[in-house]
């Protein structure tokens, strides 16, 4: 099937940018992935940059950033990994439009440029490609079959999406009736509050500020069976570790979701020792960063993307998918 495409604007160079804002870029599969989707999609003159910025970095520096990316005649836009809320919250003027999910969650995910004026738009892609990502893993009527609860260690870009995507399913089968967020900052806790009092939702949330994995380990422990564990807080990519000891119990016929596809990821690998054992589904970041990425490429780039050309370049890039093996712990 064709893409469609929207006018491009004129170049003064005949090659493009599409910039990756994270912490560690140069180790992400899209560097080698994103040169052959582009060859897919019929777009070979744009090539990806990547912008490392440290855990919370200042002010200025995300700033400057932004700035680069507005005033670069060549870059169409960008990806902004982990830094999603501290670039809206420090240089969210810089943009001339943001859509409605990145003012609802005070996040900017997704760069791009308005093909007539010039001027940044940003989005919050999160809630879009974790709810695509959730509805593939857990399937139609998930909560209903099961009965389980969601607990999501992280309270920042992806488990805000998260909570959001649930608040918005229709059917009430395809709800939780209740989820826990638990997040080091109690700040970022006290946003997500504001935020999901302005929704109209069945679903009880409870925040909670701890940074102590074994009391992680005691709040999961009494979920009933079925319940989904997200890890949504960046430990094992971005910063050593889990947030979760070896000791915590995994609720039995659950489902345990760690975000990240790359890195330690140790608690991928806490999950993977409780698999058998406590009957779990274990999965990994992989098809969440597919979703991302599409759906950040399309609104960039201009394109309609539709089943087709996603299972396309999720076949392109499957090739490149990193090996993930589980070494128990003798």
């Amino acid at each position: 099937m064709p893409i469609k495409k929207q006018p491009r604007p004129k170049q003064t160079n005949s090659k493009r940018f599409f910039y990756f804002i994270g912490v560690t870029t140069g180790s992400s599969s899209i560097m080698k992935v994103f040169p052959r989707w582009m060859e897919v999609l019929g777009l070979t003159d744009v090539q990806i940059r990547g912008i490392d910025h440290k855990l919370h970095d200042s002010r200025e520096a995300y700033r400057k950033t932004i700035t680069r990316i507005r005033e670069d005649p060549q870059c169409v836009g960008g990806l902004v990994t982990t830094h999603k809320i501290d670039i809206a919250e420090a240089a969210g003027d810089l943009f001339g439009w943001t859509d409605k999910y990145a003012q609802l969650t005070g996040e900017i995910s997704c760069i791009a440029k308005n093909p007539e004026s010039g001027a940044l738009e940003g989005y919050a892609i999160d809630p879009v490609s974790a709810g695509l990502s959730l509805d593939a893993l857990l399937g139609k009527g998930y909560f209903s079959r099961t009965g389980g609860e969601v607990f999501c260690l992280g309270a920042g870009g992806s488990g805000t999406a998260m909570a959001l995507h649930f608040c918005g399913k229709q059917d009430a089968a395809d709800r939780p009736s209740r989820m826990v967020l638990v997040n080091r900052s109690s700040g970022r806790l006290k946003k997500l509050e504001a935020m999901l009092e302005s929704l109209e939702t069945d679903i009880q949330f409870d925040l909670v500020a701890n940074q102590d994995p074994a009391v992680n380990d005691s709040i999961m422990e009494k979920l009933p069976p079925g319940s989904l564990v997200v890890n949504a807080t960046g430990m094992g990519k971005d910063r050593p570790g889990s947030p979760l000891t070896d000791s915590g119990m995994f609720p039995r016929n659950g489902v345990a979701w760690e975000i990240n596809y790359r890195g330690e990821l140790d608690f991928w690998h806490q999950a993977k020792a409780q698999e058998q054992e406590r009957s779990l589904v274990v999965e990994d970041g992989w098809l969440y960063f597919l979703h991302g990425w599409t759906q950040h490429l399309s609104q960039v780039l201009h394109f309609e993307l539709n089943e087709d050309i996603f299972t396309r370049l999720a076949e392109t890039a499957s090739p490149l998918r990193p090996k993930l093996e589980h070494n128990p712990k003798t």
